[in-house]
């Protein structure tokens, strides 16, 4: 099996160059994590957090699951979130899918995809109560990226609804839910306005 080198030689060239333009800066970060905002965002490989908000390690904090899902029963998003919003005590927090999403896709067919059925359940089920608004777009591409709209406000929704997201605000912390969508096919992030900062915001379930 191969150990790839080219990968550890790629690492070696960001190190330098990062360190070159930015002296000490790995002597820094290693002393503290203080990012102000907490990413939660598709695991999918073209969508680099950091990147496409022109920020540098250390500022962002990531969580990244297919299709960019926050679920009351997922601890593993659920722990990110509270030592994000407890610990490192982030402001902001961004939810960001991306137009063509495949979990998104998958989730509008009739075709069984696995284990993966069940994660994807959630977005199956606002796609039936979303069913009024979709039926009239025809294009079946833009059908599938309206609910990938639709499914970032949802997540926005569900954080707001969260125990630590309603506690932080309970202690009067400042905290804002954002709700993003980025274009692979142009790099650049749309704002969904949706902007939740207070419990009043949210919607009663």
């Amino acid at each position: 099996m191969k150990k790839l080198p080219h990968l550890f030689e790629n690492n070696r060239t960001w190190a330098a160059e990062t360190e070159k333009r930015k002296p000490g800066f790995f002597q820094k970060l290693s002393l503290q994590q203080a990012p102000e905002y907490l990413w939660i965002g598709c695991s999918d490989s073209r969508v680099p957090a950091n990147e496409i908000v022109g920020l540098l390690p250390g500022e962002l904090f990531v969580h990244r699951n297919v299709a960019n899902l926050v679920i009351h029963t997922d601890m593993n998003c659920l722990s990110v979130l509270q030592y994000a919003v407890e610990v490192l005590q982030v402001q902001h927090i961004i939810v960001c899918g991306h137009y063509g999403c495949g979990g998104v896709k998958a989730a509008m067919g009739e075709k069984s995809h696995g284990l993966i059925d069940n994660w994807l359940r959630n977005i199956q089920d606002l796609y039936r109560r979303s069913h009024g608004e979709l039926v009239h777009i025809k294009d079946e591409n833009r059908r599938a990226d309206r609910l990938c709209e639709l499914n970032v406000i949802e997540q926005a929704f569900n954080l707001g609804h969260t125990t630590v997201v309603q506690e932080a605000w309970r202690r009067g912390q400042s905290l804002a839910i954002h709700g993003w969508i980025y274009s692979i096919s142009n790099g650049l992030l749309k704002d969904l306005e949706v902007f939740l900062s207070e419990a009043q915001q949210v919607k009663t379930i």
